[in-house]
């Protein structure tokens, strides 16, 4: 059954907490999924959750600070000295330990590191730390199950049991020669089935798909998501296999990317956006895309104010700019992102601009039919009959020149290696608007002979 954390089970914890009733708690997070234990840790203060955190397993302890929040992690790992942080970092993945640690100060790392029992876990930790968090090499874990290809199947059975002591789960056997250079995998299934004395090398596949070090971790996910796989194997430019990066961490990526997506989508620039992020970090991020909006809006004043002439003969015509305007820029954000959602999963690319400026005129007609309609249908309930075809050919125009706008401005962008998902944010918005009402007031003044 999934937990839910109700206001009276919050209550019970803080109650065995202040009466440091170890019984009670114990008995209570035995029964509880670490991930669920995390949600209880973000509802106590530090020192509550960091006596309760004592309780546990140092295995669970382990999980549930690798999976915190980060911006709780570092304000709970603060109330920690470096000979309990070690504990905790000993029982974790190489991959989850360098995350931990990168965010501590210096001394702290290099006391932390100092201190583990697990020597080969402190050689693995130093081996992560030299490379970015943004590439393949600072996903990866060096924890992983690698035979060589002259062993037997016997052999191979008694190395997984001694190497998988160290590895939380086994996706895949990697096979490797004398010089560690990945050459394939070999499944569970074969290695079970196989005959004792059969050879390795006679039942591998080398078929194995695998990433650069150096690949960006972006890439790392397009290459699992496309083969559809649990965990890929990590190399260097000489071919040899160094770790494995599985899909939890890649899950983690593609979240982050999503909020920046949609961040870029809403005129935010820079990293995702944190609770502990200064002021003047969080106006640099929001400001340029908000004087990119002003700027456009005065523009939009200036065109409506060179067609003051017009409006003073039939006011009715401000009325309706409003409509002109957030329609320009719903239609180019809902256009704009569907082609960014396209080309950020490399799917539906086969058809060429010409296929996709033909689908989106018929959809932008129809819409742009509809809502004209809609428009001119309350030009007539407000007694405004003139203003009719003005309305209806202004909407209907719009609607085409956004969606094409829309539609060509990602693809523009992506060509030319920008991030097209900042196309569908204040960009389009006030491109359409600016557009917009240009194209209402020349309708207006051919239309109307103003």
């Amino acid at each position: 059954m999934t937990f839910e954390l109700t206001k009276e089970f919050l209550e019970h914890i803080q109650t065995a907490i202040e009466a440091q009733d170890q019984t009670t708690l114990r008995a209570e997070m035995e029964e509880l999924h670490p991930a669920d234990i995390s949600n209880i840790l973000y509802e106590l203060d530090t020192e509550s959750a960091r006596y309760l955190l004592g309780l546990l397993d140092r295995e669970v302890g382990a999980e549930i600070l690798a999976n915190l929040e980060v911006i709780d992690r570092r304000e709970f790992v603060q109330s920690l000295t470096s000979e309990e942080l070690a504990q905790y970092v000993d029982e974790m993945t190489s991959d989850d330990a360098v995350d931990l640690l990168n965010e501590q100060p210096i001394q702290t790392r290099e006391e932390v590191i100092a201190l583990l029992t697990d020597r080969e876990q402190a050689r693995f930790i130093l081996d992560l730390l030299h490379y970015d968090e943004d590439v393949a090499g600072g996903l990866m874990q060096k924890e992983l199950i690698k035979i060589n290809i002259d062993l037997t199947v016997n052999q191979c059975i008694e190395e997984i049991r001694q190497q998988a002591e160290n590895v939380e789960n086994v996706y895949s056997v990697y096979v490797v020669d004398d010089h560690d250079k990945l050459l394939g995998r070999v499944s569970l299934k074969k290695i079970v089935l196989a005959r004792k004395n059969a050879r390795i090398a006679d039942i591998y596949a080398d078929d194995v798909v695998f990433v650069e070090t150096y690949r960006p971790v972006q890439e790392v996910a397009e290459v699992m998501r496309r083969y559809d796989l649990d965990a890929i194997p990590v190399v260097n430019v000489q071919g040899r296999l160094l770790g494995l990066i599985t899909i939890d961490d890649v899950v983690d990526v593609i979240t982050e990317q999503a909020e920046l997506d949609i961040q870029a989508i809403a005129g935010i620039t820079g990293d995702v956006e944190e609770e502990d992020d200064t002021i003047w970090k969080l106006v640099g991020a929001r400001l340029p895309w908000l004087i990119a909006g002003a700027v456009g809006s005065l523009m939009a004043a200036t065109v409506i104010n060179t067609f003051n002439t017009q409006l003073s003969k039939i006011a009715a015509l401000a009325a309706f700019i409003p409509i002109v305007g957030s329609t320009g820029g719903n239609v180019g954000i809902q256009t704009a992102s569907l082609i960014v959602q396209s080309l950020a999963e490399k799917s539906g690319l086969s058809a060429t601009v010409g296929q996709r400026l033909a689908k989106m005129v018929l959809v932008a007609m129809i819409n742009g039919l509809i809502i004209g309609s809609l428009a001119g249908s309350y030009c007539l309930l407000i007694g405004e009959p003139r203003l009719v075809p003005v309305v209806s050919l202004a909407l209907l125009s719009v609607v085409m020149l956004a969606s094409f706008m829309g539609t060509v401005t990602p693809i523009i962008l992506n060509r030319i290696g920008v991030n097209p998902a900042v196309a569908s944010g204040p960009f389009i918005t006030t491109a359409n608007d600016l557009i917009g009402i240009g194209v209402y007031f020349l309708i207006a003044s051919i239309l109307l002979k103003l």
